[in-house]
């Protein structure tokens, strides 16, 4: 199963060094051993909240896994570290996980239906969202039917000061929005 993890930099998680590619171990209970990584990739932010401070990659899941009802966590024997995600594909792969599952609770770092970036990015989600950040920032946009929760467009910017300008509003298909 692919899923994300956060760590500390250098692969190390609670003071054990991960390698690229696999690493084993005996047991799988997600409250008390295993190794962790979740579904969402926004799930990694309550365990690693500074994007600057820590790292975030594509795993495989393996093994003996366990789950349990608080988010996405998982646990597993068998982690395989993929790649390093930048903050770019970190937030395409959080929109794309939202499309994947659009009837699945939103974690508390998705805005509905306006937001500012806070820690380098924000995340808006709902039938016409908008977004705003500093320069640096993605935005990442979440556009839902009318008549649901289905995800019908995604889109993201880098807010860059000639393309997309800090500080100002945009929507999904990155034009600039007047917002009251």
């Amino acid at each position: 199963m692919i899923a994300y993890k956060g760590f500390d930099r250098g692969l190390v998680c609670r003071g054990y060094h991960f390698v690229m590619g696999l690493n084993e171990t005996e047991k799988a209970n997600c409250a008390e051993n295993g190794f962790h990584c979740a579904e969402d990739p926004l799930d990694c932010l309550k365990y690693y909240s500074d994007m600057k401070r820590s790292e975030y990659y594509l795993v495989e899941a393996g093994g003996d896994v366990d789950e349990d009802e608080r988010d996405s966590k998982i646990a597993c024997t068998k982690l395989t570290i993929i790649k390093k995600l930048d903050l770019s594909e970190f937030v395409l792969h959080a929109l794309a996980y939202m499309s994947d599952h659009p009837g699945r609770k939103w974690n508390e770092r998705v805005h509905a239906n306006r937001g500012r970036s806070n820690g380098g990015f924000v995340i808006v989600r709902g039938v016409d969202p908008v977004a705003s950040g500093n320069i640096g920032d993605v935005l990442g946009f979440a556009k839902e039917a009318p008549d649901g929760g289905k995800i019908v467009q995604i889109s993201m910017a880098r807010v860059d000061g000639k393309n997309i300008m800090p500080h100002r509003w945009y929507d999904t298909d990155l034009l600039e929005r007047s917002v009251a």
